[in-house]
């Protein structure tokens, strides 16, 4: 299938949905689908926002300016996942009893708002991945339109691109849990020092990277292409991690690739 085929396939099932509150991250594939859903159903999509310790202020004060910048409404809320039981401990299933706490909410906004449908932005290629929170979302029964399009992370970047988003070239973003290893306790303090840690990174002029935090050690992942740089930064980049708390500092030798911590885990 094309990607103008499965564009209109997904405009076509936005469509069928009459109207739509779409969970708003700011990230690439969230801004898609809102750009798309405003475009099929006007005011009737409207973005339901979560403010959290689990995502940077910059990418709240992004989603807020899109939709400010496209006249579309916004409902956000903050949450504290750190209080869901059992989420702090941070077991494998980590990413299931946080979507099913958020998306339960999200779907009480929108049943206040008379919207008829909650919609997310996942995509064919998070099939690939271990992904507790998608079983949340589907036994939630939200809707995920990028998937029932047949849409990958590639697609998603070229239609963005070509409807003008800035979005199309910013980096994949995950929330702040997912530097955590399975097991390690998250605490408000170590999620600001991976916040911090990244946020320097980014200054320094990095785009894809994570910072991943095992116990005091940060174990940077950055694309092989920077390793160069890195190295030739590493004292400064030393010191800062150093004097936000980390004891160590590491670089993977492997790079950056998305869910990592993933790797420990033992699949039946």
């Amino acid at each position: 299938m094309t990607i103008q085929k499965k564009y209109s396939a997904l405009k076509d099932y936005i469509a069928s949905l009459e109207s739509v509150a779409v969970a708003f991250s700011g990230g690439v594939d969230s801004t898609l689908l809102l750009k798309v859903s405003h475009d099929v159903l006007g005011d009737k999509a409207i973005a339901v926002t979560l403010s959290s310790d689990l995502f940077p202020h910059r990418e709240l004060d992004e989603a807020k300016n899109f939709c400010a910048e496209n006249n579309i409404t916004q409902i956000i809320f903050h949450v504290d996942e750190l209080a869901i039981e059992g989420f702090a401990q941070n077991p494998k299933n980590r990413c299931y009893l946080c979507k099913k706490e958020l998306f339960t909410k999200i779907l009480l906004a929108a049943k206040e708002h008379n919207i008829s449908h909650v919609i997310e932005g996942s995509n064919l290629d998070d099939l690939g991945d271990y992904r507790p929170g998608l079983k949340a979302i589907d036994e939630l029964g939200v809707k995920s339109p990028l998937r029932f399009a047949k849409l990958t992370k590639s697609d998603i970047r070229e239609l963005s691109r070509e409807l003008g988003l800035k979005t199309w070239e910013k980096p994949s973003f995950a929330c702040l849990a997912s530097r955590f290893v399975y097991g390690e306790t998250i605490t408000p303090e170590k999620l600001i020092m991976v916040e911090h840690a990244e946020s320097f990174l980014l200054n320094l002029g990095f785009k894809q990277m994570r910072v991943r935090i095992h116990g005091d050690i940060a174990r940077i992942e950055i694309l092989p292409e920077d390793f160069e740089r890195v190295i030739n930064l590493r004292t400064k980049i030393y010191d800062t991690l150093k004097d936000l708390g980390f004891s160590y500092v590491t670089l993977d030798l492997r790079g950056y690739r998305t869910g990592s911590m993933n790797e420990t885990l033992i699949r039946p």
